[in-house]
């Protein structure tokens, strides 16, 4: 299975990692839907939802992650190997992870037909804990891929650990919603 997807990697690499970019992001939408949100049944299931978590990791995330990845190996190298990969954490947490988390929850909301006024109050409900939550997470799953991986797989590593955190921003951007629909109300 590795052999196949290396292969494609190889031909199509923007193509595989946005189709299993947004396989996951989907997946991880499915497994909040099913057993955090405790959807009873498929009948309970909004669709929609899962479509705009698989649009965005596909036509979004796996191309902008595929790129960012080949920028920080390309331009963070420092004096030595750990320095660089210090040094790529650090660009990739201050930087990329708090505008990401941002382009998430706007996006969600754009897919969603929501006004700018209900997606930035979306964004004050979900943001400040899905961004403190990356903290707690993604830097030490970020030194163990930027050290350990090599850089064409290093998005796929993402992806499986992501599924876990597709999950959980799923359930949080739903939570948000539901906040914002309750304080209209």
């Amino acid at each position: 299975m590795l052999g196949l997807y290396t292969r494609a990697l190889t031909n199509y690499p923007i193509t595989t990692q946005a189709v299993s970019t947004g396989t996951l992001f989907g997946t991880g939408d499915l497994i909040a839907q099913f057993f955090i949100d405790n959807k009873p049944s498929t009948q309970g299931w909004d669709k929609a939802r899962t479509a705009r978590m698989v649009v965005f990791g596909a036509g979004f995330a796996g191309p902008v992650l595929h790129h960012w990845y080949k920028f920080l190996d390309k331009n963070i190298r420092l004096a030595t190997p750990v320095q660089s990969l210090l040094g790529r954490v650090a660009v990739d947490q201050i930087f990329f992870a708090p505008c990401f988390i941002a382009t998430f929850f706007v996006g969600q909301g754009l897919l969603a037909g929501e006004s700018w006024e209900t997606i930035q109050a979306r964004l004050s409900k979900g943001y400040p804990g899905a961004l403190k939550s990356n903290y707690m997470v993604w830097p030490a799953v970020q030194l163990a891929n930027f050290w350990l991986v090599p850089l064409q797989h290093r998005l796929m590593v993402v992806n499986t650990f992501a599924l876990g955190w597709n999950t959980y921003l799923s359930h949080v951007n739903q939570t948000s919603r539901s906040a914002v629909e309750q304080l209209k109300e």
